[in-house]
């Protein structure tokens, strides 16, 4: 290992190509093992391929997640705290759900806010 420092008084690190992709390689699997022990806790999940197809394909996300949850609307409008029928609306198209809504539907999915974005 060799150190440069900079005409800004950096100090740079020359190392071997070798040294720096094992490096590399050591980040991406702490990064894989986090995401491991996330699924693991459940604080995070696999989203299958059928889920994220329906929404590539345009599908309405709270319509998507609500069904992989295995919620009827009814339930999902009940459990976030919103009439059945603006649900109805905000699956349809025919209504933008509020934030404070869209907020009160994620919660009751358990997805981020992100997830229902269209």
């Amino acid at each position: 290992m060799q150190t440069i420092t900079t005409p800004g008084g950096e100090t740079l690190v020359v190392l071997p190509i070798a040294e720096y992709e094992d490096l590399l390689d050591r980040a991406d699997i702490a990064q894989a093992d986090k995401v491991k022990a996330d699924i693991a806790a459940g604080r995070d999940e696999l989203v299958p391929a059928e889920v994220v197809n329906r929404l590539l394909a345009g599908e309405n996300a709270v319509k998507v997640w609500r069904s992989r949850r295995g919620m009827a609307a009814r339930e999902l409008a009940k459990k976030a705290r919103i009439s059945a029928p603006y649900l109805s609306e905000i699956e349809s198209g025919k209504k933008d759900g509020s934030l404070s809504t869209m907020k009160k539907i994620a919660e009751a999915l358990s997805v981020d806010l992100d997830d229902l974005a269209q």
